[in-house]
């Protein structure tokens, strides 16, 4: 593909956003945000509780057992960890749930626009009341026991779920799996583990192997493990796991298949033919997690009928992975510098695993509908940038390179010169908005027409933009 060339940004982003907002066609909603009591106990969190990960359950349950072990008084828990794929997967298994009527607790991280979404109660966001009281339990309660940021909001979470009544609890580990906070429920309904990649390597270790086994920590004795697709070296580690506790284990390709066929997701396992809607989320890899969900709740015994299985994956919506932006300010201002044929793109894959996955959908939709593919990318300095950008060599013309409002966000000059070592023309730019501005004027001169922009390489960089387009 031929590619760009590649400006220096300088705008600032007050004189931008004012601009655009000046010339936006009607009304957006503001976003949502937590309280400002909420904000506060949170920053208060992080002043006392470190934010370094360290990686051990023994504080959790010293802290659970003041609390009076809340985690021992929920509904049955299926447990999900993996590399990629963890937020979709779950994304479907609720989805389904609730068209089935079955009331589920859902526990993720991190959240994109505001903290209440990662506790969902029976299907709703946490209130910032609810919220405000058991963190400060929590924290009381921990007093000057070392708990981490982490492992306060995991507690906090327990005690409200044990709270509220539901069926089942869909709980997402925060950090590998054998350690990991989450990670002191004995008797899950199931264990799920999604794709394995390498991520994390400071905590995890440098190879699959390393990592599926502290993945594979969540692997509980004589339950199911249901798994998702796997690179053979994670597979073999995952298998061997599951042998040695007794864990019948439903793997994809052996106990389970899904495909694509004639516009239908088909699934099929032994004692099933599912033939259902196919995902409204984007990307071929969607096919994959919507099956692993299904897989989940069979083993489980949590499936309802095929009707609702079909409504369930058709109606799963969840933002920033592969989210195609079309309505908002951005994308307002974006349409009147480019024209209609504008498109903007948001994931938040950070990792060389989640990247080969985004470039290959973003190939499938060049061959449909061609245009040059340009990204903004801020990415955390800690994570595998030249791998990141690697897998976009021979398809994206050129990358504008930001800095996420996180604590740890790589440098714009050291992305850039990582997008650089991969062979794609990259410039650093002030902020989003700076970047946004030149992708368009340097894209839309090309003679293949208006760019499709893809904005990726971290979860908080996609939390900052749908937060900026309402």
């Amino acid at each position: 593909m031929r590619r760009s060339p590649v400006y220096a940004c300088s705008r600032p982003i007050s004189d931008l956003m004012s601009k655009m907002m000046s010339d936006d066609q009607g009304d957006f909603p503001a976003p949502r945000t937590t309280g400002p009591a909420v904000n506060a106990l949170l920053t208060k969190l992080a002043t006392r509780r470190p934010k370094i990960i360290d990686l051990s359950l023994g504080r959790m349950m010293r802290v659970l057992a003041r609390l009076g072990d809340p985690h021992e008084k929920l509904p049955p828990v299926l447990h999900v960890a993996g590399t990629n794929g963890k937020g979709s997967t779950i994304a479907f298994m609720r989805s389904i749930l609730h068209a089935a009527g079955i009331k589920a607790h859902v526990y993720i991280s991190p959240h994109l626009v505001r903290f209440n979404e990662r506790i969902i109660l029976a299907g709703t966001e946490i209130t910032d009341d609810h919220l405000l009281q058991v963190l400060g339990r929590c924290d009381v309660v921990a007093g000057d026991e070392p708990l981490t940021y982490f492992e306060a909001i995991s507690c906090a979470a327990f005690l409200a779920f044990a709270d509220v009544p539901a069926d089942v609890v869909i709980l997402e580990t925060g950090l590998g799996g054998r350690l990991d906070a989450t990670n002191i429920i004995d008797a899950p309904l199931a264990s799920i583990i999604t794709p394995i990649g390498i991520d994390h390597q400071a905590w995890l270790g440098d190879n699959l192997a390393q990592i599926a086994m502290e993945k594979a920590g969540i692997i509980k004795k004589n339950r199911p493990v249901i798994i998702g697709k796997q690179h053979k070296e994670a597979l073999e580690v995952l298998e061997h796991r599951a042998l040695a506790l007794g864990a019948p284990s439903h793997i994809f390709g052996q106990e389970w298949h899904t495909r694509l066929e004639q516009g239908r997701l088909i699934y099929e396992d032994e004692n099933s033919l599912g033939d259902y809607e196919p995902p409204r989320l984007f990307g071929a890899h969607q096919i994959d997690n919507a099956g692993l969900a299904v897989a989940t709740l069979k083993a489980a015994g949590l499936a309802p009928d095929d009707k609702l299985i079909s409504d369930g994956i058709a109606n799963t919506f969840w933002p920033a992975r592969l989210q195609r932006l079309k309505s908002g300010p951005l994308v307002t201002r974006a349409a009147a510098m480019a024209g209609d044929g504008i498109e903007l793109w948001l994931d938040g894959g950070h990792n060389p695993h989640a990247a080969s996955i985004i470039a290959r959908a973003m190939a499938d939709l060049e061959e449909r509908n061609p245009k040059p593919l340009v990204l903004i990318s801020a990415i955390q300095d800690k994570k595998d940038m030249k791998g990141f950008f690697a897998a976009f060599a021979d398809i994206a013309a050129c990358v504008y390179t930001i800095k996420a409002d996180i604590e740890g966000a790589g440098d714009p000059e050291l992305v850039a010169a990582a997008a650089q070592h991969a062979g794609l023309p990259a410039s650093a730019c002030h902020n989003i908005l700076d970047a946004l501005e030149q992708a368009i004027a340097n894209g839309a001169t090309s003679p293949e027409g208006a760019p499709r922009i893809l904005i990726c390489g971290s979860l908080y960089l996609a939390g900052e933009l749908l937060q900026e387009n309402g």
